[in-house]
This record gives C-alpha cells, sequence and structure tokens, in this order.
C-alpha cells in the first residue's frame, strides 16, 4: 500500500496533464460508491452546481420522479455493481473511471469516457480517490497546479506525520480504554473526513465513523472522554471553530489528532490533506499486524455481487 501512496504525486501530475482540458456536466447527478460518492461531495461544498448521488440509493430510490437524460457515473474499476446498474436510468451519460476496458467505459451510452490514470491499485483507493478529484476539479475549470506542486514535494512530510500519529493511536487503542473513533472535517473536507474513514476502516479494520465537524458538535462531543477524534483543519470559515472544539474535547478527555494544512488554501485542500491520513492508515496498519486491506468478501463489483438489484 505504501509504494501506492508514493506513486500519488507522479500520477496526479499525469492526470492533470491528461485532462487538462476535459469540461464536465452540471445540474445533474454524479453517481458513485464509496470513494467515488465522496469525492464529488467535495466540489458540491466549494459551490460547484453538482448533485452526489449514492448509486445504490439513486438507483433504488432518488430517480423516481425525476427526469436526468444525462448524468456522470465514477467508479474507479469501472465495475462497482449499483454504479453499473444506473447506466439504464440515463440516455446518455459521462463515465470516470480508472480502467477504460471496463463495462462502465464501454457502454454505447457513454458519451464520453474520463479517465483518471491513477494506474493498477490493489489496496485502498489513495490514488483513485486523488485521480477522481483531479479530474473534477480539472471539469469545473478549477486549477489544481499549486496542490500538485505541494504534492511533489511533501511526501515524507506527509509518512513521518502519519507514523507519529499512527504511534499515538497504537498506544491508546492497545490500551483498551476507547470507546469510539471519529474522523471529522468542515466543507469540502467532509470528504475528506468520509474518505479518511473508509481507508483507515479497510487497513486497521477498527470502525472509524465519519462527520461533519458541527454535527459532532451538536451533540457527539458527549462520548468525547475516552474517544478519539481526528480532525481535518484548514484555512476557512470554521477554522477557529475547529481549534475551540479541539481544545474543548481534548479538555474532557478526548484522545485528539489533527491534520492542520497549511500549504494550500481550503479551496484545494481536499486534494493534499487525504495523503496524510492515508499514511496514518498504513502506519497503523502495519503496527497492528494487518497486511491485508479486504479479507471479508472481496469488493462488490459486477463480477462478485451482493445483488440487490431491482429487477421489476
Amino acid at each position: 500500500m505504501i509504494n501506492e501512496i508514493r506513486e500519488i504525486p507522479e500520477k496526479t501530475r499525469m492526470c492533470y496533464e491528461k485532462n487538462r482540458n476535459i469540461r464536465l456536466p452540471e445540474k445533474v447527478p454524479y453517481i458513485g460508491m464509496g470513494s467515488s460518492y465522496f469525492a464529488p461531495l467535495a466540489l458540491k461544498y466549494l459551490g460547484c452546481n453538482i448533485l452526489p448521488e449514492i448509486a445504490s440509493e439513486y438507483y433504488h430510490y432518488s430517480h423516481k420522479n425525476k427526469d436526468f437524460p444525462v448524468g456522470v457515473l465514477l467508479s474507479q474499476s469501472g465495475c462497482s455493481s449499483e454504479t453499473v446498474w444506473n447506466i439504464e436510468r440515463f440516455t446518455e451519460y459521462v463515465a470516470i473511471v480508472n480502467n477504460t476496458d471496463s463495462p462502465l467505459a464501454a457502454s454505447t451510452k457513454a458519451r464520453q469516457v474520463i479517465d483518471i490514470h491513477a494506474g493498477a491499485e490493489e489496496h485502498s483507493s489513495t490514488k483513485s480517490y486523488v485521480n477522481t478529484l483531479i479530474s473534477l476539479y480539472q471539469g469545473m475549470d478549477i486549477d489544481t497546479e499549486k496542490a500538485i506542486k505541494v504534492l511533489e514535494n511533501s511526501m515524507q512530510k506527509y509518512e513521518e506525520w502519519g507514523d507519529r500519529q499512527a504511534e499515538q493511536i497504537y498506544n491508546k487503542y492497545t490500551s483498551g480504554s476507547i470507546n469510539g473513533i471519529y474522523v471529522l472535517g468542515n466543507g469540502p473536507n467532509i470528504a475528506t473526513a468520509c474518505e479518511a474513514a473508509l481507508v483507515l476502516t479497510e487497513c486497521t479494520k477498527i470502525p472509524f465513523m465519519p462527520m461533519a465537524l458541527p454535527q459532532y458538535d451538536h451533540g457527539p462531543k458527549e462520548s468525547a472522554p475516552g474517544s478519539l477524534v481526528i480532525g481535518i483543519s484548514a484555512e476557512g470559515p470554521l477554522k477557529q471553530r475547529t481549534g475551540q472544539l479541539f481544545e474543548t474535547i481534548t479538555g474532557a478527555g478526548a484522545s485528539t489528532v489533527i491534520w492542520k494544512e497549511r500549504d494550500v488554501n481550503e479551496y484545494l485542500s481536499p486534494v493534499t490533506s487525504i495523503v496524510p491520513l492515508n499514511c496514518l492508515a498504513y502506519s497503523l496498519a502495519r503496527k497492528l499486524g494487518i497486511s491485508r486491506t479486504f479479507v471479508i468478501g472481496n469488493k462488490v463489483t459486477i463480477n462478485n455481487q451482493n445483488t440487490g438489484k431491482d429487477e421489476s
């Protein structure tokens, strides 16, 4: 996994150059599962006029009484079962994939296929998540050059931070005194919190709960004593509230870890802030002696389905 994480700067640069001139539609659903759903959330909370949807819920529920002839379907593999089902919900669609030979890319309904150029990925979606973000930013005419330069110059810093925080979390976890683990973010970094919680859970087999920081502040903070709270802080309207909340819950007995993104503004921070958290996931999994990412049932694709498709 660490080798895949270390490829992120090179692969984001390739994606940036290859997808420099793409344009994506607005006012339409952006449909995916897991990481492919989280990435559009970042753009939504930046103010882009798109409609992120969980693929399974759109297929079974949200499509009703809605007339969207065009959608954007996102899947790293291009084989995510629920996402592929949604082909039938549209007259045509844009496919954002890491596999241009996949069913999602090969359908005659795919009017545009965008290759995210992440390369082979056997573990959690690290390269492919960041490259999906790059493609979405580019498609909305938002330049990500500065964020990519930061990635190119910061990987050692990210790995060192991940190692330090993993040691703290490992010691707390193995002491048997954690009663809950949260990952918090604001605005576009709500997507980062969701993605980080997914990768941390996949890698460590420990449940991490993602949440918008103000939502945590509206009640779940009462569980702070004995809990572990990971936060993402960037230069934005909720930076001061983030600092105040973490001071409060630390004083109440929570163990806290916070990534402070100082190299880019909040607008670009989702591109960079996920990478140190990926490094944290890798280091913590190593300390726990866990070597395999996917153990229970493998990934859900059209070749390995827990099928819940509506056949009516």
